[in-house]
């Protein structure tokens, strides 16, 4: 099987917005944790964790970016 080379692949534009929107998305979270910090620091260290773990992976990566990155593939927010 041979691919036609008259055949062009066209990039889509979702790609580099969605690049730029995780960016913004993670800069605008740094500062959101940041600034939580010092209420996060009084906390003792043993409940610390669990809360940076769930704010760092969970509600950043898992949740908002789990859509996007399914909009950047296939131009629809949800797969179903």
């Amino acid at each position: 099987m041979s691919i036609d080379p008259r055949h062009h692949y066209k990039p889509s534009w979702r790609k580099p917005a969605g690049m730029f929107m995780i960016l913004g998305l993670i800069a605008l979270w740094a500062v959101l944790v940041g600034s939580l910090s010092g209420l996060i620091g009084r906390l003792p260290m043993i409940v610390q964790v669990p809360v940076y773990v769930f704010l760092g992976l969970i509600w950043i990566w898992i949740l908002p970016l789990k859509r996007l990155l399914s909009w950047m593939e296939t131009g629809r927010w949800r797969r179903f």
